[in-house]
């Protein structure tokens, strides 16, 4: 079984998510895999930062920039970015501390550019490499013939945004309701989204304290993806429901009626005791 060569499982940090623990997340991965290997590093662009030339930094600007979502009712294409568009993206990633505000990029091609980063001897099945993006990613959804934001795509590598978090899954019904409402009396955002507070502890904000063990979860759809090619499960009381509202986030990752459903725990119970892929 393909899967069986497993390994070792690389987590690259992201700086400015302050409240992502990934020693927490990798000794929670130690726990329930305790043959694999647990990388934790600092954020994939690193290495490019440190020993790339402004050549290599304004090439790679480019890329970004035409990874960049224009039109988000449009499928992007290739096309020419602009001058000032490769020079933000050149001080973003010249700058761990820069943050990619309101930018949508196109998620595949977010991917395809990070694999380059990936090193030869890692690039195979026996590693998984998952990275922690502030960065918003969205994927074309063919049915309704727009872009939506993502919180994780899974693939080579893994891509997760903790900023897909907080923007990706929808928020109650009712907190959009009353928005709306307060934008028809002439209030602005920022005194809009308090609300009172009445919506306290419902969804995931910026710089979460939960983070850390929301994460423990897309942790296991990236693994469970790796090893069996379906990230997700139906049941959504299983950290691997693929969630589409932020209280399904919460259920499902904090407050469940346990970590994994019947079939999914029987699975893990299988591989650690030798009868799986790993």
């Amino acid at each position: 079984m393909v899967a069986a060569l497993l390994r070792c499982i690389h987590l690259y940090g992201e700086p400015l998510a302050p409240t992502l623990d990934l020693t927490q997340i990798a000794d929670y991965g130690r726990r329930l895999f305790p043959s694999l290997n647990f990388d934790v590093g600092d954020s994939i662009f690193g290495l490019l930062r440190s020993c790339a030339g402004d050549d290599v930094l304004i090439r790679w600007a480019e890329s970004f920039a035409i990874a960049k979502v224009r039109n988000p009712m449009r499928r992007g294409g290739d096309f020419q970015p602009l001058p000032g568009e490769i020079a933000y993206e050149r001080r973003r990633l010249a700058n761990p501390q820069s943050r990619a505000s309101g930018i949508l990029y196109d998620g595949y091609k977010l991917m395809a550019l990070l694999r380059e980063l990936i090193p030869t001897a890692e690039a195979d099945l026996g590693h998984l490499h998952i990275v922690f993006t502030n960065q918003l990613f969205g994927t074309w959804d063919e049915g309704d013939g727009r872009y939506h934001a993502r919180v994780s795509l899974y693939g080579f590598p893994t891509i997760i945004s903790t900023t897909g978090i907080v923007e990706a899954p929808a928020k109650p019904r009712e907190y959009y309701f009353l928005k709306q409402q307060y934008a028809l009396l002439g209030i602005d955002d920022a005194a809009a989204l308090n609300f009172g507070g009445r919506f306290q502890g419902r969804f995931l904000e910026y710089d979460d304290e939960r983070l850390t063990e929301v994460m423990k979860g897309y942790l296991m759809q990236s693994v469970f993806y790796q090893l069996t090619g379906d990230p997700f499960c139906q049941d959504k009381n299983c950290r691997l429901y693929n969630a589409h509202w932020q209280e399904e986030v919460l259920r499902a990752q904090l407050g469940g009626q346990y970590e994994f459903c019947p079939f999914h725990q029987q699975q893990l119970l299988d591989w650690r005791s030798g009868g799986g892929p790993i």
